[in-house]
């Protein structure tokens, strides 16, 4: 579309938002864009719709079809409400739960779509204040509810906001509900079409009653109760970054047996605007910096973190030179895995039928450990709602272990159908204590990992495009890959190439086609080399971002050959890094030892001149 035409198409568009069904304060920033001699902002607001995807809607907020307001959260709910009543039309009462989180408007936003499902003859369960997106889940399963949504943009900046939806299983969902959804929210036109006049008598509060039931199920997971009872008063920091888990993470570690709990004042203040932190992503190092200086102070053993709605869990740990370092989110997957698997097996709970998840680009050492086991493993796509696809169709044959994936979620029981931040940090202490149980540390329980099964190293890059160019930018470099396939990475030969996008691979040991065994297709690629090097190539399904993951093994026989296995990963890592490049940009080459690193456009046009 030629500048003119779309310039044209964006003011026609918000010239409908000027009309008596809009509020006279969004008709007046409409006009004001309208005015505005730089059309640049008027553009980004209308130039598409924000599109309630298949996990619902995520965008800053702001006036226009592009942005999250009442209106786009209206015609989500209004369009939910439609499809519910056409799906259930044979229940008396449709029930749903509505939760969310810390953020600026979430409140406005939650008690908006109360009164538009209720409007709708739906009866909601609306949380009196901020839960955790996992209670959300448990509530809809607790409550025999249909659906259930909560307000939440997760760990992204503080200018976005989010709505995701669930289904009668606790789960986000998937075929064939997301897309049914999605059709009938797209049929809603304009806001003359959204009920929201809501009816008060079909709209229950509710809170603490189920904060206590679902603490309480919390509690039925823990399966190392004594190490708890011998360590429970080692110091444990905790943030919850400004969120959700303010007072549920503590209630849960109370509830273990925990007593030492050292909270970061600063943090605990509820607030939108994050005023401690650029980012309330516990990917971030940044994130958890106040909270490691607290550990210092305190002198504590293990530093909490989690993530604004509570569904991802950070940590950080001492190393054997007491210097406190942060765990990324492949390396707490494999401690939950690792202690997990091995607790069963301890108290006789391993029957054959057992089973754990992880995403595909999660680390290959959880498959390594799990099969050793006896367990069986199931790859997933990026996603929770993957996972918890998985637990219905697995639910009263086989048992579940556990789930996660790279970016910071894992799930340790069954009666939630979303990753859990709460519980996470609770197995996480738990785990500690039953490290200390046998004279060791969290990180040297680790390295013993690394030793038994093998040695990987992760990393994690994103480089970030932001607006309609970015969208275009990222499109062209998937294209780029999936047409020039990587023949070599980091020196070692590729064996096995997957594009799940049209679920075909390439053996090129066997030079064989293959294809995927995936429930659908998904915009990603994936390479594997001779020597266990594995890439992963994804747009992000919440950001601005194109995300790249590397992955590197080796074996080691003692802990002695450690320090040498790592430098060899962090070798690796940067060459793989070095081959990832496309015409538009180079990345970064230096070595970043752990955490995710995002990289700008500008920032990777550094790599040309390099």
């Amino acid at each position: 579309m030629e500048n003119n035409d779309l310039l044209e198409m964006v003011r026609s568009k918000a010239q409908g938002w000027l009309t008596k069904s809009y509020d006279a304060e969004t008709r007046a920033q409409v006009q004001a864009l309208l005015d505005n001699e730089d059309p640049t902002e008027l553009i980004e607001c209308f130039y598409k719709d924000l599109e309630f995807g298949t996990g619902g809607l995520r965008g800053i907020m702001g006036v226009g079809s592009n942005r999250m307001n009442i209106y786009t959260v209206g015609a989500a709910t209004q369009g939910l409400s439609n499809y519910l009543k056409k799906e259930f039309a044979d229940l008396e009462q449709i029930k749903v739960v509505i939760g969310h989180d810390c953020r600026n408007n979430s409140r406005k936003f939650a008690e908006i779509s109360a009164d538009i499902f209720s409007a709708n003859g739906i009866k909601v369960y609306l949380f009196e204040d901020l839960r955790p997106t996992p209670e959300m889940s448990f509530a809809i399963r607790k409550l025999g509810c249909q659906s259930g949504i909560i307000l939440t943009a997760s760990h992204n900046p503080k200018e976005y906001n989010g709505y995701k939806a669930y289904w009668d299983d606790g789960a986000q969902m998937i075929a064939p509900h997301d897309k049914n959804t999605i059709a009938e929210v797209n049929k809603i036109r304009n806001a003359s079409e959204i009920k929201f006049k809501g009816n008060k008598e079909l709209i229950e509060i509710i809170g603490q009653a189920i904060d206590d039931e679902y603490i309480k199920e919390l509690t039925t997971i823990s399966l190392s109760p004594e190490a708890i009872s011998r360590h429970k008063d080692m110091k444990i920091v905790y943030t919850p970054i400004h969120g959700t888990g303010v007072k549920l993470v503590p209630a849960a570690l109370k509830a273990y047996g925990f007593t030492n709990i050292i909270h970061v004042p600063e943090q605990d203040v509820v607030s939108g605007d994050f005023p401690t932190v650029i980012s309330p992503n516990p990917e971030e190092p940044a994130a958890l910096a106040l909270a490691v200086e607290k550990a210092k102070e305190t002198d504590a053993e293990l530093v909490l973190a989690s993530d604004p709605d509570a569904d991802r869990v950070g940590a950080a740990v001492k190393n054997n030179e007491g210097e406190w370092v942060l765990l990324n989110g492949n390396q707490t997957a494999l401690m939950f895995v690792y202690y997990l698997i091995t607790r069963w097996k301890e108290l006789g709970k391993i029957n054959g039928k057992e089973y754990i998840v992880k995403t595909i680009v999660t680390t290959e050492l959880i498959r390594t450990i799990a099969e050793k086991n006896g367990v069986e493993v199931y790859d997933v796509y990026t996603g929770f709602k993957w996972i918890a696809d998985v637990m219905k169709k697995n639910e009263g044959k086989k048992n579940y272990i556990g789930g996660g994936e790279e970016s910071y979620g894992f799930l340790c029981e069954d009666f939630v159908r979303d990753k859990d931040a709460v519980s996470a940090c609770a197995i996480l202490a738990e785990i500690a204590a039953w490290a200390k149980d046998q004279g060791i540390t969290m990180y040297q329980l680790l390295q013993n990992i690394y030793v038994q099964y093998g040695f990987s190293k992760e990393k994690g890059i994103s480089v970030v495009k932001k607006g309609k160019s970015g969208a275009e930018e990222i499109e062209a470099m998937m294209k780029h890959f999936r047409e020039n396939p990587l023949q070599e990475i980091a020196g070692s030969k590729v064996t096995l190439f997957y594009d799940y996008a049209s679920l075909k691979g390439k053996d090129y040991v066997e030079n064989e086609t293959l294809t995927l065994d995936m429930p659908t297709t998904s915009n990603v690629l994936q390479y594997f080399t001779e020597d266990g090097t594995k890439v992963s190539i994804r747009p992000s399904g919440t950001e601005p971002k194109i995300k790249f993951y590397c992955e590197v093994h080796s074996k080691v026989k003692s802990l002695d050959e450690l320090p040498a296995a790592k430098k060899a990963g962090a070798e690796k890592g940067k060459v793989a890094r070095i081959a990832l490049n496309w015409p538009q940009a180079v990345l970064r080459l230096e070595y970043v030892e752990d955490g995710q690193e995002n990289v700008t456009m500008e920032e990777a046009n550094e790599g040309e001149q390099e």
